[in-house]
Formats: structure tokens, C-alpha cells, sequence
């Protein structure tokens, strides 16, 4: 098992505290004690590492040893994902974070069945960018996930619009994802559609050709991690 990844913004000095939510999640639930050796990220790239040198119920002190940086991934990966019901949200943001996307866009699809209103949408933000934020410290990224600002169709439009590489999968699409480029630098924006695919209205509005994975449809919620997986290992997994 790999040494634990906990979230701390301020990295300078050779002794670091986690303490808040951080800390009691490391000390009570995880119950890493004195000796343990554990990671410290600001989830923008930057990570110091080293054993815990005291540990209570509001958190823990590390002994740093170890520390460095990692550089910004590319190209980046833009997920635009149609808002899922239920318990597929959760699986979509977990799974697209843990397989390296860098930003993911929930997006109110027509066919996405989301009714959008301020306390609606703050309250499906939260959730997301919770799922993403615990999934970038359990796949031990350097770079967490990133969760935008719900997009409308129009705004997905206009990310397509200025991305090194525009995706939008559909199960209708003759040209095959596997046929496509990735490029060195910029952005791949994918467009992963609701259950019920991507409306003719939106399908124009986005302007690109689009792919299909394969022979069999997936659903909303893995779609976008298989193609992703798909482009990565043509490009940063290299």
C-alpha cells in the first residue's frame, strides 16, 4: 500500500501540521500515528514528504525529508460531462479523477433530466468537487482533479471552440475516436452526452465531427473514462 496523500496549501518549513478537517481525517479515521510516513500535497503539483513525529486527535506534525514538484501535465484533459442521476455522478467524477483528467465540466444536457436552480446547482458543485478532491488524494496526484462551474450548452460550445483537440463522443458517429491525434500541448475537450445522448440542437451547436468509442454504447458514467484512457496512452502515458 502506497503512503497516504493528505491536502496542506502551505509547504515552507521542516516541520509541517496538518490539523483541521485534514488532520483528524489523517489521526481519528485513518489513524496514522508517530513513525508513519505520509505525503503532503497543495494539489497544484508541489509535495513534501516524511514520518509523522506526533499525532493527537486534531491532527498530526510531519518531519519533512523528502520534498519537490511536478510539473503540469499535457496536454491537458477537459471532460465535459452531462450531469448523471443518482449514484453515476459520484462514479463518473471518481473514475474520470483517478484516471488523470484534469478538468471536469458537469454540464446540463437537454436530456440530462437535472431541473438547474442556485441552490441546486451549489449543492451538486459541493458534491462534485468533494468526490474529485477525495479521489485526486487516493490516486496520489500531484495536480488534483479540477470541477468548473456548471456549463450550459453555449459555454460547451465555445470550450470546443478553442481546444487543441475537440471531442464529442456520439453512438451514431462513423469515424472512430481511435482514428483521431492527440496532440503535444493545448486542450483535449471531450463531451461525454446524458443516458439519452447528445440532442440534434447541441449536436450543431458544437460544430465538430463526432467519434464513436466502439461497437457497444457505454453508459454516461464510464464513457468518459474510457475515452480519455483511450487518448492518454496515446499521449502522457507514453
Amino acid at each position: 500500500m502506497g503512503v497516504a496523500v493528505f491536502h496542506l496549501e502551505d509547504l515552507s518549513g521542516a516541520e509541517l501540521t496538518l490539523d483541521g478537517a485534514e488532520g483528524r481525517h489523517a489521526a481519528v479515521v485513518r489513524r496514522i500515528g508517530p513513525g508513519e510516513r505520509v505525503r503532503l500535497t497543495d494539489g497544484r503539483g508541489a509535495w513534501a514528504e516524511g514520518p509523522v513525529v506526533t499525532a493527537s486527535k486534531t491532527g498530526v506534525t510531519v518531519a519533512v525529508d523528502e520534498r519537490g514538484s511536478m510539473p503540469a501535465a499535457a496536454p491537458r484533459v477537459v471532460v465535459v460531462q452531462a450531469v448523471p442521476k443518482g449514484e453515476r455522478a459520484e462514479l463518473a467524477v471518481e473514475m474520470l479523477t483517478e484516471v488523470g483528467v484534469d478538468v471536469i465540466v458537469p454540464w446540463n444536457a437537454e436530456r440530462s433530466q437535472f431541473r438547474a436552480n442556485p441552490e441546486r446547482v451549489e449543492k451538486l458543485l459541493v458534491k462534485w468537487r468533494a468526490w474529485a478532491f477525495e479521489a485526486s488524494k487516493q490516486s496520489r496526484r500531484a495536480w488534483f482533479a479540477e470541477v468548473a462551474p456548471l456549463a450550459t450548452t453555449a459555454e460547451v460550445a465555445a470550450l470546443l471552440a478553442g481546444a487543441a483537440l475537440p471531442v464529442v463522443l456520439h453512438e451514431e458517429a462513423t469515424v472512430p475516436l481511435a482514428s483521431l491525434e492527440p496532440p503535444a500541448t493545448g486542450d483535449v475537450v471531450m463531451v461525454i452526452g446524458p443516458e439519452g445522448g447528445i440532442a440534434r440542437a447541441e449536436l450543431k451547436a458544437f460544430d465538430v465531427q463526432p467519434v464513436r468509442l466502439g461497437d457497444t454504447v457505454l453508459r454516461t458514467s464510464t464513457a468518459g473514462v474510457a475515452a480519455a484512457a483511450a487518448l492518454l496512452a496515446r499521449s502522457r502515458w507514453l
